[in-house]
């Protein structure tokens, strides 16, 4: 009887970690490129690395689709970015609990899983994840008619790294991710972000960089965000707190200062007193709680949601 209650016990445990490991990948999975024809890949063979819903090693870029109910859908989409350092992925606290919300107030989200740039199957594994996010973008807006999408209200989120990210594909000026295909002629720039506790940069992270990889590094900088601004990028919404030792919230100001001073003037700056470097949706602080509200109000005041009734 004992050996029997310490089978069933071992088995429920296994079986809510396999649940809990398996929610994203039970949505539609979307790869972004065929994988014989996937840029800056050296064609060697790997696999996925997976642990404690985080992945560390991204065999295909891909996202996985999370649908509103049909009556609640607006023709808005977003792309999440989770965030990890650049050396991982945080895809369920940062993308899947994110996706969820977003659903809830109309908006059809995908979560992105890109090559990281300590991945050793890439020809350049910097920019490795600048072109993923870019084909991320280019592919919900080619397929933007499949999903009652308008291809004008595609947006990015991301946090931490996710954010810096979710600048990047913002403001870079070339397309790194064509490879011959039909979306070599996609626009790839989003067309609104929201970045919590984004690094701008090299310049102002705190703690982001101290510790990081070469390449994380060379990322940080040659996409300097605050730096690549200019009239064409679109608004942006920071999220951040003044208590956060990982990213300094001056790396939000930055990012705001430059979008003003190039009159992307719909971009908006909140900086809260707490959430150190772990704003998420659930169990805030204070003030820092109602940042789901205000990014779901700006995004009605830049007119990619329908204002409310």
């Amino acid at each position: 009887m004992k050996r029997f209650l310490i089978m069933l016990l071992v088995s429920t445990i296994v079986s809510v970690a396999v649940a809990q490991e398996s929610d994203l990948f039970c949505h539609k999975r979307i790869n972004l490129y065929q994988i014989e024809n996937m840029p800056n890949a050296k064609g060697t063979d790997h696999r996925d690395s997976i642990e404690r819903n985080r992945i560390w090693r991204c065999e295909q870029p891909r996202l996985y689709e999370y649908l509103p109910g049909a009556e609640e859908r607006k023709d808005v989409a977003v792309i999440l970015i989770p965030g990890g350092g650049y050396i991982k992925q945080a895809y369920e606290t940062a993308g899947v609990s994110l996706a969820k919300w977003l659903n809830s107030i109309g908006v059809t989200a995908f979560v992105l899983l890109h090559r990281l740039p300590n991945q050793p199957d890439m020809t350049d594994p910097v920019t490795g994840p600048v072109m993923d996010a870019q084909r991320a973008v280019k592919w919900v807006r080619a397929h933007a008619k499949d999903y009652g999408i308008s291809p004008d209200k595609i947006g990015v989120m991301g946090c931490s790294a996710g954010a810096h990210l979710s600048g990047c594909v913002s403001v870079a000026k070339d397309d790194l991710s064509k490879c011959g295909d039909d979306l070599d002629t996609v626009p790839c720039r989003p067309n609104f972000a929201i970045l919590i506790s984004p690094a701008a940069g090299a310049a102002n992270e705190g703690n982001f960089i101290k510790g990081a990889k070469d390449n994380v590094k060379k990322l940080l900088e040659m996409y300097q965000i605050d730096k690549m601004v200019d009239s064409t990028t679109a608004p942006m919404l920071m999220i951040h707190a003044s208590n956060d030792r990982t990213v300094s919230p001056q790396n939000s100001v930055e990012i705001y200062k430059a979008l003003i001073s190039n009159g992307v003037k719909q971009s908006s700056l909140h900086i809260f007193p707490f959430g150190a470097h772990s704003i998420a949706l659930r169990d805030q602080p204070g003030s820092t709680a109602y940042w789901p509200e205000i990014a779901e109000q700006w995004m009605r005041e830049i007119e990619v949601l329908p204002a409310a009734k």
